[in-house]
């Protein structure tokens, strides 16, 4: 992959904004080897851990920079985007005059961790619970627009990798700005708590929504007046035309604090043992145990609600499950088979940040192989 020269389009914002936000080593090293000198350099970007190649964002970044700088740079994709890459194996090298590089690695390494990290999540995800959809709700945990593009542009790259391996991946996310990294035309989504605490019950809330968006299907949230199984019912008897023809599903987001209308301990083992026996059967942890019978949005939970709506006739409403559901609780909720159609999370976004950190080395000037000692790794084989 080759990033041409271009006619310098000035930016001094840019160069401002650039020199302002990297670290000061990068901006004097600029300065010095401008006075002594250019070279042609090769950079390897790397992480410490196995990703999924998401340097999307980061190239674009280059590119706007080397377009304003007027330079010639070359970019070769050592793993293409969505693949696998191990821990130390470069995802890209950068090669072209140092003087214009230099300054630009910090930037390039936030732009590359952190994306590539959260589409490992996302692929894992998706992999782990292949006949559910996913929807992206990660905007609210999000410091801010760039990183919202970020861990949407990653949650895509990581679908796709994952929909390559049969998973249905994710097929949209809440938010108008990046929906088009998932080929939705819009952002997604039905109702929060706010709107049922409006309305004053679920179903007039139910009610307000189908008679503003009659076109929409419908998805209800029930677990805010703590009655999910009740309130399910309720607005599956109000709406039946949309439950027969498959456009109503039910929101399970029950909080941690407490468990589903219904269930306790003993009774969510009891909804296990009908469904998932071998689940809860095994040694398990702490919180994978509290995934399969514990509060909140458990397994027990979802097989329990899937049990009330298909005896009273509801076997074409969806379930949607959300609050918490991350790597770990994904892969102990398929291992409970739960019957979840979609699921909604924003939990692919790095929970351990030190584990985004991208590095960049130089390994060539001027063609010429060199790095530092332990980083041997990084060198290019030689034809």
């Amino acid at each position: 992959m080759t990033r041409a020269a271009r006619r310098a389009v000035p930016r001094p914002d840019l160069d401002a904004g650039i020199a302002a936000r990297t670290d000061a080593y990068f901006n004097r090293t600029r300065a010095i080897v401008a006075r002594f000198g250019d070279a042609r350099v090769t950079y390897a970007l790397f992480m410490r851990r196995p990703v999924v190649s998401a340097p999307m964002l980061m190239l674009r970044w280059l590119d706007e920079v080397m377009e304003a700088r007027g330079e010639h740079v070359e970019v070769e994709l050592a793993r293409p985007e969505g693949s696998w890459v191990g821990a130390g194996e470069p995802i890209a090298y950068v090669t072209g005059s140092f003087v214009a590089l230099v300054d630009l690695e910090t930037i390039l390494l936030q732009k590359l961790g952190p994306a590539c990290v959260a589409a490992h999540n996302a692929y894992q995800m998706c992999a782990a619970l292949p006949k559910a959809a996913f929807l992206a709700m990660e905007s609210r945990h999000c410091a801010g627009a760039e990183m919202e593009e970020m861990m949407a542009y990653a949650a895509s790259v990581g679908s796709r990798a994952a929909r390559a391996e049969g998973a249905r991946g994710f097929i949209g996310n809440a938010t108008d700005e990046t929906a088009h990294y998932f080929g939705a035309p819009h952002g997604y989504g039905t109702m929060p708590h706010a709107l049922i605490g409006y309305a004053g019950s679920t179903v007039r809330a139910a009610e307000m929504f189908h008679e503003t968006f009659p076109e929409s299907d419908l998805t209800v949230l029930t677990d805010y007046f703590g009655r999910e199984v009740t309130d399910a019912l309720a607005v599956c008897r109000r709406f039946p035309e949309l439950a027969d023809a498959g456009r109503l599903s039910i929101r399970l987001d029950t909080h941690g604090g407490r468990f589903l209308e219904g269930l306790d301990p003993q009774e969510s083992y009891a909804v296990m043992e009908r469904h998932a026996p071998g689940a809860i059967r095994r040694y398990r942890s702490h919180s994978e145990l509290r995934y399969l019978i514990g509060t909140g949005v458990s397994a027990a939970a979802i097989w329990r609600l899937r049990e009330v709506l298909d005896d009273a006739g509801f076997v074409r409403v969806k379930i949607v499950a959300s609050s918490g559901f991350g790597v770990e609780k994904c892969s102990v909720m398929a291992d409970a088979h739960v019957p979840v159609d979609v699921v909604g999370t924003g939990s692919f976004i790095p929970e351990t940040w030190s584990e985004t950190y991208a590095t960049a080395d130089v390994v060539a000037y001027d063609g010429e192989p060199r790095v530092k000692l332990g980083r041997e790794f990084l060198l290019r084989e030689r034809a």
